[in-house]
């Protein structure tokens, strides 16, 4: 690839859950990225072009925020979504000091109206206490499709959970409403929204539902997976009957063909055996199935985008979307590189197609479907590791299925 830069449009831990998330890269990882660098200085986001003319179809390329620049230390927990009136908006914490979990993070969103070629300047929109040392994250943002109102619950501190919502496609949003009440338990100590997206139900006696998958941590079992609803377009959030456990954590859900719910954990204490853990619901995320292993899908115990591109009839109707960083030496020794996206066209019994999007240090995803089967993934990643960026990549099925 080369590297240009165009003018962006202007505008009015230790890891989660305790993973120190290591990312060295290596000197093959660096061999593979060899790359014709041409890099022009201008005010907006880089953009990454293919470097032949002949990969038309190759994957597009953006850098949306860069680690040490407009005020931050490190950009992480990056989340995606559609606004009613077609804009992307991205989403990420804002890590003002370190690039730790914990400290001082803000909650930033930018905007693109071109599909995420570019991108809006960074706005804050939501932060507390200056420069204290107050923890605001965990966006996991859901479109209300039937009244275009966005919602986006996020935690403080890692154990208070908060709501607010934007009714205007992200151009304001309003003052946030606690509802650690309705959706904790009081055992439960770490708390997180997410991080990713929320789903809206489309069919069966719960058509209509908002869905927020969530993790945390108990002193009965450690670390488990639960998700929250809402049935009254968003007023009211309630809190699923039963979680799943032990070893899940940050997770992902989507809408099954049958009605089903299916939730994709990352798996806390899988880093030797490098499994996803899945669970299913049959009453729209109220209940969930006991906690059984993914064996189709490895992973470097890392948070993971799960994804339903689209159902509709035909060969290539049925879609469902994965990505996380992947190869068999990433799981082995623990390391998040090699950003990998997968299809299954078979309600996730099997994952024929994958493709390498980021070769190198990468890790957190966040995958959203665009217009005529284009995709889009915002992911973090990096040449020396993997949180020096985060970027927005937009591909079609057909790159994606090699066809």
């Amino acid at each position: 690839m080369r590297i240009t830069a165009v003018e962006s449009r202007r505008m009015k831990h230790m890891d989660h859950a305790g993973y120190s998330g290591r990312n060295d890269s290596s000197q093959a990882c660096r061999q593979r990225r060899t790359v014709q660098i041409a890099l022009t200085i201008a005010c907006g986001a880089l953009w990454l072009v293919p470097a032949t003319d002949s990969s038309a179809a190759e994957p597009e390329v953006s850098i949306v925020w860069e680690s040490g620049k407009d005020g931050y230390h490190t950009y992480r927990i990056p989340a995606v979504l559609t606004a009613a009136n077609g804009d992307l908006l991205a989403f990420c914490e804002g890590r003002r000091n370190s690039a730790r979990d914990h400290g001082n993070l803000d909650l930033l969103q930018k905007r693109s109206t071109d599909g995420g070629r570019t991108w809006s300047e960074q706005e804050v929109i939501h932060e507390e206490g200056g420069e204290e040392e107050i923890t605001i994250g965990n966006p996991c943002p859901v479109l209300d499709r039937e009244t275009g109102v966005l919602w986006m619950p996020f935690t403080r501190n890692n154990d208070h959970v908060f709501m607010m919502h934007s009714d205007d496609h992200g151009e304001t949003w309003s003052e946030p409403a606690d509802i650690t009440q309705d959706v904790k338990r009081d055992d439960w100590g770490w708390y997180a929204t997410g991080p990713g997206v929320g789903i809206q139900l489309t069919v069966g006696d719960h058509a209509g539902r908002l869905v927020i998958p969530c993790d945390h941590r108990s002193k009965e079992y450690d670390c488990g997976s639960h998700v929250i609803y809402s049935d009254d377009h968003g007023k009211t959030w309630t809190l699923s009957q039963n979680t799943v456990y032990p070893g899940s954590n940050e997770c992902q859900v989507v809408e099954l063909a049958d009605g089903r719910l299916m939730l994709n954990s990352r798996m806390q204490n899988s880093r030797e055996t490098g499994q996803r853990g899945v669970s299913f619901s049959d009453d729209g995320g109220e209940t969930w199935s006991p906690l059984s292993q993914e064996s189709g899908l490895k992973d470097p115990v890392v948070q993971a985008s799960f994804l339903r591109l689209k159902l509709e009839p035909g060969q290539r109707g049925n879609v469902l979307l994965f990505s996380n960083p992947d190869v068999p030496q990433s799981v082995e020794r623990g390391r998040r590189v090699d950003l990998t996206v997968r299809a299954s066209f078979d309600e996730a019994e099997t994952w024929p197609h994958a493709r390498l999007l980021h070769p190198g240090p990468a890790a957190y995803s966040c995958l959203v479907a665009l217009p005529e089967d284009n995709i889009g993934c915002l992911y973090e990643a990096g040449d020396e590791n993997a949180y020096q960026t985060i970027r927005f990549a937009r591909f079609n099925l057909d790159w994606l299925t090699g066809e």
